[in-house]
């Protein structure tokens, strides 16, 4: 319950610093405390962090809009990506990469279906919208790919925090 309140904090704070930096929303700064949640918690506790987070930063800072719902697209990511992470934790202790791709191509893949469903809803070329919502988070994915691995390989050093069979 304290890493999921640590990292849904996180989640809440890196976009405001971020966006003070002016490196704005394509970093994907909330995820990257979400999904490091996953690998560090059970699911219900991650997957309903990752749910929440980007609703009440949403309600609490603007960011990210609930009109148009860009918000519900980074709840329905952060979910994936958090639940994927959580229920493959365990074979990350041998290789992180074989949860942490997964999970990220398919937090994008939900970003992608989603944008291309609310698209729809609100008469925008779809494949555009999708398109152009996958490609600003490249560098997110970038800055996830490279900071997981290291917070994860820094924790492992650090007895009891990781992988411990009570999480």
């Amino acid at each position: 319950m304290v890493v999921s309140a640590v990292m849904g904090a996180l989640g809440l704070v890196l976009p405001v610093a971020f966006h003070a930096v002016g490196l704005g929303s394509h970093f994907l700064p909330m995820l990257l405390p979400l999904l490091l949640n996953g690998f560090l918690t059970p699911l219900p506790w991650a997957a309903g962090t990752a749910l929440l987070v980007p609703l009440l930063s949403a309600a609490a800072t603007g960011m990210p809009p609930l009109y148009p719902p860009v918000a519900l697209v980074v709840a329905g990511e952060a979910f994936l990506v958090a639940s994927i992470a959580s229920l493959f934790r365990r074979a990350a202790r041998r290789n992180v990469w074989i949860v942490l791709i997964p999970a990220v191509a398919a937090g994008r893949a939900a970003a992608f279906g989603l944008s291309w469903v609310l698209a729809q809803a609100f008469e925008l070329p779809p494949g555009f919208v999708s398109v152009a919502a996958l490609l600003h988070g490249l560098p997110g994915v970038a800055l996830q790919l490279t900071v997981i691995p290291l917070v994860l390989r820094f924790l492992r050093r650090r007895p009891g925090l990781l992988f411990s069979e009570e999480r």
